[in-house]
């Protein structure tokens, strides 16, 4: 064995060791809030809030402790609690869901109606006024983001949707689903865009989180009085895909 395939494997190992540890502090997190939030759901909806973002603070901590994997964010001027809106958020890993719940004032996430029976995580996420829609039904999923998605900003909630309908790899682009700036028009609020690279160190499909710094970037509120859903959309899309651009450019 050669001092570099050795030097590699003790790399590959102590990476395997610190995802694991990060893995249990954050099951062992997941349920002592998760528990907390479904005692509190009886209570006034700011406190369960409140405990949902001191779990996405504290899976972001311990990323960073444990893991090396820290983040920085840029535009968060454009985040303000006078004025809720509609974010379109590039979707490449589980990270940038946790990130949102901890940098964003309440929201409300479009996903899946399934995630809702996770233990622990689906059950507290359940009292946070989730959209969760059936994706097997798409015209009925539209219907009902429309309907619970304008009640939600109404409420003055933000609402969180992943335009690409689910995980993509880095370099990878899928189509942009219209529903979020459909949504948009119908209500006169405007689309925040986010875009990030967590998918180089935290990815879908791995196990391992790398160490590194994620590039998260807000983009400025798009407006839509007077516009069509397709020219909102497209507008949302390029800035997305301009600035995966840029933060590749910087690496």
């Amino acid at each position: 064995m050669t001092l570099a395939n050795s030097s590699s494997q003790n790399n590959n190992l102590l990476l395997y060791l610190r995802s694991s540890l990060l893995l249990t502090s954050v099951l062992i997190g997941t349920i002592i809030i998760g528990l907390l939030m479904l005692i509190v759901a009886i209570l006034p909806f700011s406190l369960q809030y409140k405990l949902a973002a001191a779990w996405g603070k504290y899976v972001l901590f311990m990323t960073s402790v444990i893991c090396g994997l820290s983040y920085q964010v840029t535009g968060l001027e454009h985040i303000t609690k006078e004025k809720n809106a509609i974010v379109l958020c590039k979707h490449q890993s589980a990270w940038e869901t946790i990130a949102l719940m901890a940098l964003l004032p309440p929201q409300s996430v479009l996903l899946k109606k399934s995630l809702l029976w996770l233990p622990f995580w689906g059950w507290a996420m359940a009292t946070l006024k989730p959209i969760a829609i059936d994706r097997s039904a798409p015209k009925k999923a539209l219907s009902q983001l429309l309907k619970q998605g304008a009640q939600r900003l109404k409420e003055g909630f933000w609402v969180v949707i992943f335009p690409e309908g689910t995980r993509t790899a880095p370099g990878e682009e899928r189509k942009f689903s219209a529903s979020g700036s459909l949504l948009a028009q119908r209500t006169g609020f405007p689309i925040i865009p986010i875009a990030h690279n967590a998918g180089e160190f935290w990815s879908r499909n791995s196990f391992i989180k790398y160490p590194g710094v994620i590039q998260l970037k807000i983009g400025a509120p798009i407006s839509v009085e007077g516009r069509k859903s397709k020219e909102i959309n497209a507008e949302a899309e390029t800035w997305i895909k301009n600035t995966m651009l840029e933060i590749e450019a910087t690496k």
